[in-house]
């Protein structure tokens, strides 16, 4: 499981359902949320409340992560759609979709929380 802390449980539920994950519009109100992905991780949704229950001294880690989340997209132009759809929606991009040198159509946007969400689609073999 890929456990997520969230200051607001419904806007990182919304920038969520963005990506394609199928969670419950009443998972918004929950202290811990899960929902199984295919081939059966799961990815968790704890309020920083529910973390400082167990852990008092809990703070938000600073910097960048030592991991990323990243979802496929079926294809070069739905990186670039996701990516618009997601700014659109008022989410912050942090770097463009561009072509990767390493044969992938590419970009990352942060959700609520500032984590950067990486989206990415194999490039069309050059002839």
């Amino acid at each position: 499981m890929i456990g997520i802390v969230t200051a607001d449980m419904a806007t990182s539920l919304a920038f969520y359902r963005h990506l394609g994950l199928d969670i419950a519009a009443s998972a918004d109100t929950q202290p811990h949320v899960e929902v199984e992905l295919p081939g059966g991780m799961r990815l968790a949704w704890d309020t920083v409340e529910t973390i400082r229950s167990f852990n008092p001294g809990w703070t938000p880690p600073r910097g960048d992560p030592g991991i990323a989340l990243a979802f496929a997209c079926d294809s070069p132009d739905e990186v670039d759609r996701v990516y618009a759809d997601l700014v659109h929606a008022g989410y912050t991009g942090r770097h463009e979709p561009w072509d990767a040198f390493w044969g992938q159509r590419y970009a990352v946007i942060l959700d609520p929380d500032g984590n950067g969400i990486d989206l990415f689609a194999a490039l069309p073999a050059m002839a």
